[in-house]
């Protein structure tokens, strides 16, 4: 969040103006020049002596003064001039600098000597109405040449250490871009001066949350009401969730509502080059925040520097940010704290966090923010529908039912998506259709409408997406079918089987079976129906894997392996958690479970070999076929419907099972 007091907005630029570096270079280079023209004689062209000896036997010079011996300065009579001008050599200056006349040529003239010598061989062959010429020899001394030898190279020097000082500091100007301020605080600082317009109102789905924060705002408004009885207010507040689930949209609120300084930056914000930076804006900023107190300090992705200590530990950064953690540390809670200082941070890694940062002294309260269920998904799209024309039949109970999962910030890019679609179809308003499209462009990606897929490929795909949708519709535990379709989509995507499952927090054996057996359903159909198989199914025996090895390995649900779980144990590298006699039992259990399931699959296919056929020539002709499609083609599905539908899901690459870990080894 950046700063938006009124008295520091950034001036616009008018025009050029000249600062004190300009006028320093502007001398600098009048001085060069006087002195480069003062050596050299300006504008003065060079000769060869055949042409200096041919003037002075026609008496057009006036004078000739050699300057230290190197340099012959030519000076032509007025009379002259004005030949050489009219010549086809045209090349002779006639002109002044600060009052001073040029010399009209100039010429090296070699060793003195010798030079005099020519000079004078030629004078005692003149005919006697050509006057003769004399030399003269004068000194003229280059002040800036030794100066600026000794002087440009550490000016250079310098000059490049006040850019780079400039550009760590903070770029441009202000109190950033001074060299000593490096070890500054960036933190943003928002008051009376400059508030925050986003209020707990603009926060949905999050109740018991803003209820936590919101004490914490009432610790600040009225703290007698608290202390009176003997406590103490609580130093942090650690907002921990996924990415997306509205952690930094919280602390928004709560710069809003609570009254008091904000002050807002990232953890990379201390992160720095240079040795003992981050510690010092660690200071700085406590600092800053004692002088405004009672104030907030908000610590956004503070796992940038709150790491855990010692591990993966390497020589120079890493010591570096152990020294900016243990800065912090000491101010949120050591020997000489102060009190009306309350830190909130935001992170979506606590399981990286140093165990010393999150122990009550420091982080009291850490208030978990999960995806939204139902009834906060559907206030959350109250929230992001407000500014967007919708149709009647647009419902947002019903959107909330199509979205089990999804985290505020996905919400909001299906109402985005939506809206952007119903204008590029020059709507004068959102339908569900339109929301219909934008659930299939988030979910499966980008329809691709010119890939061209050969006839005998696209009648693989439709028997493999027609496979997934039987076995849904025939397993009693597998999710019921919204939408089957073999457009292409994303990257990869050749088609997709979209299912509504229910909100589960727990997964029993039988479900995670059928899961299974309806993962398997493309890869049996193509068995079946042509006798081989190919590469679509790589995504599908991905996810069977690892639902396999999280059966057998994770949740104790093979008989032979036991009831044990190895998942926590699995993080170390360089032991295993079990004996090599146990690592071939599990991979056994494994490849008997899926083959059974395999197996299961390519029965219940055939047995409704039918079925799958008229589904499949049915999508092959249509391209898109929806759960009352099906309802037609096939008839009803013998299982009860779910009493509140959620989110679809599609198989492959775009199913998820939050259940299961995703970082179980096969």
């Amino acid at each position: 969040m950046e700063n938006q007091d009124n008295n520091n907005k950034p001036k616009k630029s008018g025009g050029f103006k000249a600062g004190s570096y300009w006028i320093y270079g502007v001398i600098l280079l009048a001085l060069i020049t006087i002195n480069l023209l003062t050596v050299t004689g300006g504008k003065s062209k060079e000769i060869t002596f055949n042409r200096l000896e041919t003037m002075v036997r026609s008496g057009h010079i006036e004078k000739i003064e050699v300057v230290n011996e190197k340099v012959a300065q030519i000076y032509l009579k007025k009379d002259s001039l004005k030949i050489y001008k009219e010549s086809k050599y045209n090349d002779a200056v006639d002109e002044k600098i600060f009052g001073e006349v040029q010399a009209s040529y100039v010429m090296n003239t070699g060793p003195a000597a010798s030079f005099d010598e020519k000079i004078n061989a030629i004078n005692q062959t003149l005919t006697p109405n050509v006057a003769k010429v004399d030399v003269q020899y004068i000194t003229q001394q280059n002040w800036w040449g030794p100066i600026f030898s000794w002087l440009l190279l550490p000016l250079l020097f310098i000059g490049l250490w006040i850019i780079i000082m400039r550009r760590v500091g903070g770029g441009g100007a202000g109190p950033g871009a001074q060299i000593f301020n490096i070890g500054k605080s960036k933190a943003s600082l928002f008051d009376a001066n400059a508030k925050v317009d986003v209020t707990f109102k603009d926060v949905a789905g999050l109740d018991e949350a803003k209820e936590e924060v919101m004490e914490v705002v009432d610790f600040l408004k009225n703290p007698k009401k608290y202390t009176a009885l003997g406590g103490k207010i609580p130093k942090g507040v650690l907002l921990v969730g996924p990415p997306g689930t509205g952690k930094t949209l919280l602390a928004k609120a709560v710069a809003g509502e609570a009254g008091v300084p904000f002050f807002s930056l990232s953890g990379s914000d201390f992160v720095e080059m240079f040795v003992g930076v981050g510690a010092s804006r660690v200071r700085d900023l406590f600092k800053n925040a004692r002088e405004k107190a009672p104030c907030i300090i908000f610590i956004d992705e503070i796992d940038a520097i709150g790491r855990a200590r010692g591990k993966g530990a390497m020589q120079g950064g890493n010591d570096e940010r152990e020294n900016t953690l243990n800065q912090l540390l000491v101010e949120m809670d050591g020997f000489s704290t102060d009190k009306g200082v309350i830190i909130m941070a935001a992170t979506n890694r606590p399981d990286v966090l140093d165990s010393a940062l999150l122990r009550p002294g420091r982080f009291d309260r850490q208030i978990g923010i999960d995806p939204p269920d139902l009834a906060g998904r559907e206030q959350i799209f109250k929230v992001h529908l407000k500014n967007i024309k919708l149709s009647q039949d647009v419902r947002p109970h019903a959107l909330a039912e199509m979205t089990p999962g999804f985290a505020g910030a996905e919400i909001a890019n299906v109402c985005n998506e939506a809206a952007l679609i119903a204008a590029r179809k020059n709507k004068k308003s959102v339908d569900m259709d339109d929301f219909n499209s934008a659930l299939d462009r988030v979910i499966g990606g980008l329809e691709k409408k010119n890939k061209l897929i050969h006839k005998s490929e696209k009648e693989i795909i439709a028997f493999h997406e027609a496979g997934h949708a039987i076995c849904g519709w025939y397993l009693e535990h597998a999710s019921p079918l919204v939408k089957v379709t073999i457009v292409p989509r994303g990257i990869g995507t050749l088609g997709y089987a979209q299912y509504l499952p229910k909100e589960e927090y727990i997964t029993r054996t039988e479900q995670l079976l059928d899961r299974i057996c309806m993962t398997f359903g493309g890869r049996a159909a193509e068995s079946i129906v042509f006798g081989k198989i190919s590469t679509g199914a790589q995504s599908d025996l991905d996810q069977i894997t690892k639902m396999a090895y999280g059966m057998v390995a994770v949740y104790g649900m093979n008989k032979k392996v036991g009831n044990v779980s190895f998942y926590g144990l699995q993080q170390d590298q360089f032991q295993k958690p079990y004996s090599e006699q146990t690592s071939a039992m599990i991979d056994e259990e494994v490849r008997d479970l899926v083959s059974e399931q395999y197996e299961r699959a390519k029965k219940l296919l055939t047995d409704r070999r039918h079925e799958l056929e008229v589904l499949a020539h049915h999508l092959l002709e249509k391209e898109v076929l929806l759960k009352s499609d099906l309802e037609q083609l096939i008839g009803p599905r013998p299982f009860s419907e779910p009493e509140k539908e959620n989110e679809p899901l599609t198989d492959g690459e775009n199913q998820k099972d939050e259940q299961l870990p995703t970082d179980v080894p096969a």
